[in-house]
């Protein structure tokens, strides 16, 4: 018999416990309401010399039916390093499916930062490497579970409209091919951009077109690499598609995409697809990466994308717009 919802509260009630009491000082709740959590993770406890910054949100069918949205920070994470953690994270999600994983997590990570410490003599150089950070301290991490109301093109409005940059030019905007699965269509279009200005630009062009105007959702999701404060600017919209957006900027740092734009257009058909709907949007948007080149090969793309698609699978409760 599958949980109820209050069986599922008390699961996650159950599981935020154990872990304030394991980890202490290093849990921090950084919103009750809308259980988002942090927790600080060390190669050891006194002066680590490793650490990571391991931010979570319990979506409401965490731990039966939905996996935990997570956000990797430190300085020193980047490229293969980013990509094999965030693996190792989907592999213990899916050898355990129903069950609390926040634990696991943590000790995996540790163990990562255990290994480094032990493999290297130096301390993490982060003038040299990246750091995954959401722009506006933290708070569009939460666009996957807020609704908005606005335009999507508005909420771009906050991030340029105290901009001294000039007007840059209209990036070239690309087009997928066009996937329907019972009547629903799904299409990508890509725009490299280097500014939130550009992204602006680019969302602003795209909604001339009245076909994509028209679209049910247009979801979308941006990274951009700020080499002189050697981190990525990155945010993502659903319009309407619940965690949508929020996936599909999950699979952009997991390829390691930079400075580009993918928005996914679906024309609702009148059937319901459930799950189906974020493989095909992720399809699309992964399709579109390779074909110009942001990632190296399908290969190298289809691994993640697979892993997503068994979580998806068991993402039978989540509602539908």
């Amino acid at each position: 018999m599958a949980a109820t919802g209050t069986e599922v509260a008390q699961q996650q009630i159950d599981e935020i416990e154990a872990l304030s009491s394991i980890y202490g000082e290093d849990w921090c709740v950084v919103d009750e309401a809308e259980k988002i959590y942090c927790i600080k993770i060390g190669d050891c406890l006194d002066q680590p010399k490793w650490t990571l910054c391991l931010q979570v949100i319990l979506p409401p069918g965490y731990p039966t039916a939905e996996p935990p949205i997570y956000q990797l920070n430190a300085p020193w994470l980047r490229g293969q390093d980013y990509t094999e953690l965030a693996n190792s994270l989907e592999e213990i999600y899916i050898q355990n499916l129903g069950e609390s994983i926040l634990y696991l997590w943590v000790e995996k990570i540790r163990e990562v930062l255990v290994e480094k410490a032990q493999s290297s003599n130096s301390e993490p150089d982060i003038k040299k490497t990246t750091e995954e950070v959401d722009e506006d301290s933290g708070d569009d991490f939460l666009l996957g579970y807020q609704p908005v109301q606005e335009d999507p093109v508005e909420i771009l409005n906050f991030i340029t409209s105290e901009s001294q940059e000039v007007d840059e030019e209209l990036p070239v905007i690309h087009h997928g091919s066009p996937l329907t699965d019972r009547r629903s269509t799904f299409q990508a279009h890509l725009a490299p951009v280097v500014t939130p200005r550009q992204v602006k630009r680019v969302l602003e062009k795209l909604y001339e077109n009245k076909k994509i105007a028209s679209a049910t959702h247009n979801i979308y999701a941006y990274r951009i690499y700020c080499e002189d404060k050697h981190t990525f600017l990155q945010d993502c919209e659903d319009d309407g598609e619940t965690a949508a957006g929020g996936r599909l900027l999950h699979l952009m740092q997991i390829l390691n995409v930079q400075n580009v734009l993918v928005v996914v257009s679906r024309w609702y058909g009148g059937i319901l697809l459930g799950p189906d709907r974020f493989k095909h949007i992720n399809n699309c948007a992964r399709n579109i990466l390779v074909e110009y080149n942001y990632v190296h090969s399908v290969e190298e793309s289809s691994k993640p994308v697979g892993k997503s698609k068994k979580i998806r699978k068991d993402n039978r409760k989540r509602t539908e717009h």
